[in-house]
C-alpha cells in the first residue's frame, strides 16, 4: 500500500482531520510502523493526493491531518475492451488495470467464454471496487477504472463499439497480424483481448466491420492476464 486511500464516507471530524480505524489504521500500525507525527502518502478517491501527519495513533484508530494539494496521474492511453477472464485470474487482472492507470475497462462475452464464468462473485460491484483499490493503493492512483459488462458480445460490437472508440484507433490483437501494437503511431486508442484461443473467425470480423484494425503481440501465444499486461506495458 503506497497509497493510503480516502474517500468522503470516512469519519472526517473536520474539513482536514480523518480518524481510520480499518483495514488502513492497521496498515499504518503494523505494516508502515508509523508513529505521531510520522508523515503518509494520501489521496483523496476520485480527488487529489498528498500527505497526512499522524496526530494521534493507537489500537483502535489513527487521527491524521490531511493536506492534498497534488492531481492525480494521467490516465493510460488504451482503454481496454476484455473477453471476460476466468474467475482465477480476474481479481489480478483488475489490480493490473488500476495499477496502469486505465480509464475504462469492457469485459465481453465471446464464444470462447464459458457462460458461467459471469457468475462468479468476484463480479460482484463490491469485489470489483476492492480489486480496484488494491490496485490504486499499490501504483498510488486515486482514479478508479470504470469497468463495463457486456454479456452479448454482436450488440456490444455494433451499438457500443463505436461509440467507445469516438474516432480513436480500435485495435484487435490477434496472432496473424502484419502489424505489431508496439509499431503503431503513439496515440490514445482501444484495444480489444480475447480470450483463451483468441477470438473466432466471426468476431474478428464483425470488429473490422465496425472499424477494429488487427495487431499482433509478437511471436509467442500469451495467456490473457500476460497478453493485457503487454498490451498496457508497451503503451507507458
Amino acid at each position: 500500500m503506497n497509497l493510503i486511500l480516502l474517500n468522503s464516507n470516512d469519519h472526517w471530524i473536520d474539513a482536514q482531520r480523518v480518524r481510520l480505524s480499518d483495514r488502513r489504521a492497521e496498515h499504518i500500525r503494523k505494516v508502515l510502523r508509523s508513529q505521531q507525527g510520522d508523515t503518509l502518502r494520501l489521496g483523496m478517491l476520485g480527488g487529489q493526493q498528498g500527505t497526512g501527519r499522524i496526530e494521534a495513533i493507537d489500537a483502535q484508530a489513527v487521527l491524521i491531518t490531511v493536506q492534498l494539494v497534488d492531481p492525480p496521474p494521467a490516465r493510460h492511453r488504451f482503454d481496454l475492451v476484455l473477453a471476460l477472464p476466468r474467475p482465477k485470474m480476474l481479481r489480478r487482472i483488475l489490480r493490473a488495470v488500476a495499477e496502469f492507470g486505465v480509464g475504462s475497462l469492457h469485459l465481453v462475452q465471446t464464444a470462447r467464454v464459458d457462460k458461467s464464468y459471469w457468475q462468479s462473485p468476484l463480479l460482484a460491484d463490491a469485489k470489483v471496487d476492492e480489486a480496484l483499490r488494491m490496485g490504486m493503493e499499490r501504483s498510488s492512483d486515486t482514479i478508479i477504472p470504470q469497468v463495463h459488462r457486456h454479456r452479448l458480445f454482436r450488440p456490444f460490437v455494433e451499438d457500443r463499439l463505436p461509440e467507445i472508440c469516438q474516432g480513436r484507433p480500435c485495435w484487435i490483437a490477434h496472432q496473424d497480424a502484419d502489424v505489431r501494437l508496439s509499431a503503431v503511431a503513439v496515440q490514445p486508442a482501444v484495444v480489444m483481448i480475447g480470450p483463451e484461443g483468441g477470438f473466432v473467425p466471426f468476431e474478428l470480423t464483425l470488429a473490422e466491420q465496425m472499424g477494429a484494425q488487427r495487431v499482433h503481440l509478437g511471436g509467442r501465444i500469451l495467456s490473457v492476464d500476460t497478453a493485457l499486461t503487454t498490451v498496457l506495458a508497451q503503451a507507458l
